[in-house]
């Protein structure tokens, strides 16, 4: 797993973390023991205890640092009225977060097996659930609703589990996720007017 955050302040707090991701993708989650992220650090345990009692901890903070930007997203969302441009720049602006936010769903996708009980997967799910109902135009079908959930597929894909997968840089698969999601979404919105105006 890459480096884990946008530059912020120095501290004991934010050199556990990377220290942290750097041990778990050495050598996975499961293997990697507070002691031995202690001593990466050349602090004692009870040092490391006064900011982290568990690894999960790690995780969590690690977790909600990386996706302020996202619940961000998502409360400006909220904020807006529903429409196609809203929906093109809440695409827009998740797609953004998600950049900042790529180390994080890689460790999960490469880690799911040990991570799959931890409480950041609920938490996940419901960021998700909103995300796409935030995006799907009222009253849609079936298909227009795939569409929506597709688009919000293709932006994750695009930067995180399909990224060894294809080519180009970081940045241009970001661009063609958000053109290709964008696609998706004014889809949806037209399909779901025009059905509307059919009724």
């Amino acid at each position: 797993m890459p480096s884990t955050r946008q530059p912020r302040r120095s501290d004991t707090r934010q050199r556990i973390q990377d220290v942290a991701v750097e041990l778990f993708a050495e050598q996975g989650y499961e293997k990697t023991s507070l002691r031995e992220i202690a001593e990466r650090l050349d602090v004692t345990k009870a040092a490391l205890y006064y900011h982290f009692k568990t690894k999960e901890d790690i995780v969590v903070s690690l977790f909600e640092d990386l996706t302020r930007p996202l619940d961000e997203t998502l409360a400006w969302g909220e904020s807006q009225e529903r429409g196609l441009d809203t929906s093109i720049e809440l695409l827009r602006r998740y797609s953004e977060a998600l950049e900042q936010a790529v180390p994080m769903f890689r460790f999960l996708h490469e880690n799911q097996a040990a991570v799959r009980d931890l409480r950041i997967g609920e938490s996940f799910k419901e960021r998700s659930l909103a995300m796409v109902n935030l995006l799907t135009p009222p009253g849609a079908g079936v298909e227009e609703q795939v569409r929506c959930v597709s688009a919000l597929l293709t932006l994750h894909g695009s930067q995180t589990f399909a990224a060894a997968l294809l080519m180009g840089t970081a940045e241009e698969r970001g661009r063609a996720g958000l053109a290709i999601a964008v696609e998706l979404i004014r889809a949806a919105h037209e399909r779901s007017e025009q059905s509307s105006a059919e009724l």
